[in-house]
């Protein structure tokens, strides 16, 4: 899934280059690039199908030149995860009704890479011969607010291969850090890592028994994929499809939700706050990525410029966030609060002069 518009990382990420189209951590390789390096490894090259806007097809096939050209389906309009979910399960029914699926966000960072694959190769067995609907949680490190929680049954699980699936009990959405507190010293909540496997039978029987009003719609058009005509009928589809989350349009309510604990490292890297608790920091706990820098009595902030040949020269700040891009500067606390709803509200008006 690669396109969003990763509105809380502006001003870098904007609508026409976000995030996961971007090297924001310096690796050489954009989020997709390295989605893709990561996925590359565990099924053939084209295997691997790419929903994005069709805003971002030239983008896609720019940084991943070797994804087949049928296999960039593209969104006309952001429709949330429910619809980009289906489009990609009836394209993929037509082709092999016995497959078994991997859905993965593209914009996020995974350590340990060895372990994910390891990971995802097991729920994929598991999968194919189970009417289950996986999701991967997150052990979690801190009581983040940021992030969805899952809550598993200790009670009700299957252990296949040194890997423990536990049926869910609840889906929580962005709790309150006092929510966030308890559900970490439950002990029975994890991370909602967005990371899905089942076989398209299940995912296909579930999303036509929750979203008809969605599933109708692609179905119709079930002949039309992989013809001439299949962008014109997605059209459509999607000037016609409600905006819906996969999390709350099915996982919430199927009885069939499972959850993984997995154990390599992961962030979605959501937001500037995010990205400070990941990267390499100096001595005095500064994340910097900029060429020329002149800086004294900084500490613990983020200084990141995206231009080429300017100096920037900054003292006395403590817990600040400076990015500087070629048209915007945004300096302001990295705990601001209100500045941060602010930027919000900025990277969504794409009438903006900053945009």
């Amino acid at each position: 899934m690669a396109g969003g518009v990763g509105s809380r990382f502006w001003p870098i990420s904007r609508n026409e280059r976000p995030k996961q189209f971007l090297d924001i951590l310096g690796t050489g390789r954009t989020f997709l690039q390295q989605t893709y390096d990561r996925f590359s490894h565990i099924v053939p090259e084209d295997h691997i199908l790419v929903v994005t806007s069709e805003t971002y097809r030239e983008l896609v096939q720019k940084q991943l030149p070797q994804v087949l050209p049928e296999n960039i389906l593209c969104e006309p309009f952001r429709r949330n995860t429910a619809p980009c979910i289906a489009y990609a399960t009836y394209k993929l029914w037509k082709k092999d009704p016995n497959a078994t699926v991997v859905v993965a966000p593209s914009d996020h960072h995974i350590t340990h890479e060895h372990l994910f694959a390891e990971t995802i190769r097991n729920a994929m067995n598991y999968a194919d011969g189970h009417d289950k609907l996986i999701t991967l949680g997150i052990e979690p490190t801190r009581p983040e607010t940021g992030y969805g929680y899952i809550q598993a049954n200790v009670r009700n699980y299957e252990s296949v291969g040194g890997d423990i699936f536990h049926s869910v009990k609840t889906f929580t959405e962005k709790p309150n850090r006092e929510l966030a507190e308890v559900f970490i010293k439950s002990g029975e909540f994890l991370w909602n890592s967005g990371i899905f496997i089942w076989n398209l039978r299940t995912i296909r029987s579930e999303l036509e028994r929750w979203l008809p009003a969605v599933t109708d719609l692609f179905q119709r058009g079930q002949d039309l994929y992989d013809t001439p005509d299949e962008q014109r009928y997605i059209q459509q589809v999607y000037a016609d499809c409600t905006s819906i989350s996969i999390d709350y349009g099915v996982m919430e309510k199927t009885r069939c939700a499972w959850v993984l604990k997995a154990g390599f490292g992961w962030s979605d890297l959501g937001t500037w706050d995010s990205l400070y608790s990941h990267a390499n920091k100096d001595e005095h706990r500064n994340f910097i990525h900029c060429e020329e820098l002149m800086m004294d009595k900084i500490s613990g902030s983020i200084v990141y410029s995206t231009e080429e040949g300017k100096l920037l020269a900054i003292k006395g700040l403590d817990n600040f966030m400076i990015i500087n891009t070629d048209d915007v500067l945004m300096i302001c606390p990295r705990d601001e609060v209100r500045f941060k709803n602010m930027l919000t509200d900025l990277a969504v008006y794409e009438k903006s002069k900053y945009q």
